[in-house]
């Protein structure tokens, strides 16, 4: 089985000397954990980023990256680590990796990709205009999973799902851990981890994509945690309200300081945000998409992109918007609405 490893690696910078290093390079080696062979074609990467390589027919990859924070998943490196170590990374055999998973009280449907193709791909990919120019190219390899006791669907790949973003100029390889719909809540859950790469084209369609690219991140998530970490939030069009705790009430409290020390704390090339509880964080200096407008019945003179956050214990972001811990944040409206096909990866940059 090829792409034997997802390697996520967290790239963090520890010092303000070595903030003013622009990159640094990871060496790393792929062995098989019981013979200790080398493993060729295995996949390293940072998450959601383009920078990914896989090892040689010495299990040996190279990857030179930028500074800045990606998502950690099995390894946590820094530039502050020589340059002449290696990384031994050593896999066992994981060929029974999805039985491994809990699917209690259920068996896999062999009609699910007819069944419910059209569901996963609405709930994963999205229903955007971008949405629309997403394919996914082998998606003979999900396997659908439907639980009457917990009436829950659940959905997993055998193999990375391979996605064309002709809206964005991106291919994807996407790692789907599992994917879940909650039948009874209406609540959607999936994991898992992407690898971004540049697709070719035209120049003309290479400016397309560019535009495409600008319009998607004002307003997103990504763009509201880079401009909190840089300090920004008002200058770059972001309203934010403090909500009462009542769930049902959409009464708010503007915040004007964002920065008092009780609340956002910089420290070592991270910013601690001290928040609990819910927020509603208003954009206005892009419409919202009228598909959007139209699914939720809202007036077509809506002129500002509304989500709600519900924090449950803060969370610390890093300089090119990564935040962490994610799953102590969920955001509810327009974040949420835009899918897979509106994410750009981490080491995007907006000119």
């Amino acid at each position: 089985m090829k792409n034997l490893l997802i390697l996520l690696l967290s790239v963090t910078c520890c010092t303000a000397l070595l903030a003013q290093e622009k990159s640094f390079s990871v060496f790393g080696k792929v062995i098989d954990a019981g013979t200790k062979q080398p493993l060729p074609g295995a996949s390293a990467y940072c998450q959601n980023t383009t920078q990914g390589t896989v090892s040689n027919n010495q299990g040996l990859f190279y990857m030179h990256l930028p500074n800045g924070g990606y998502e950690k998943k099995v390894f946590r490196i820094s530039n502050t680590q020589p340059q002449t170590d290696t990384l031994l990374v050593e896999l066992a055999k994981a060929e029974q990796s999805l039985s491994e998973v809990a699917v209690v009280a259920s068996t896999e449907d062999p009609e699910g990709l007819t069944k419910y193709g059209k569901f996963f791909s609405e709930n994963f990919i999205g229903n955007t205009g971008f949405a629309t120019q997403c394919t996914i190219q082998n998606p003979e390899v999900l396997k659908f999973y439907y639980s009457k006791k917990r009436n829950r669907l659940k959905i997993m790949a055998k193999e990375d799902l391979i996605i064309f973003n002709y809206a964005l100029g991106y291919k994807l390889r996407y790692q789907l851990d599992s994917f879940s719909y909650d039948y009874s809540s209406n609540i959607t859950q999936y994991t898992g981890s992407p690898l971004f790469q540049e697709m070719d084209s035209t120049e003309e369609v290479k400016t397309q994509w560019k535009k495409n690219r600008a319009r998607t991140y004002l307003g997103s998530r990504l763009h509201f945690m880079r401009s909190f970490y840089d300090s920004t939030l008002a200058k770059d069009g972001f309203i934010v309200e403090k909500l009462n705790d009542d769930p049902q009430s959409v009464k708010g409290t503007f915040i004007t300081n964002f920065y008092n020390e009780q609340d956002y704390l910089s420290d070592s090339g991270e910013v601690e945000i001290n928040w609990t509880g819910r927020y509603r964080i208003s954009y206005g200096n892009v419409l919202p998409d009228k598909q959007f407008l139209e699914e939720y019945k809202l007036p077509p003179s809506t002129r500002f992109q509304i989500t709600v956050l519900d924090i449950a214990n803060g969370f610390v972001i890093q300089k090119n918007g990564y935040f962490y811990e994610q799953y102590d944040v969920i955001n509810t409206g327009y974040w949420a609405w835009k899918k897979l096909a509106e994410v750009l990866p981490y080491d995007y940059e907006y000119r």
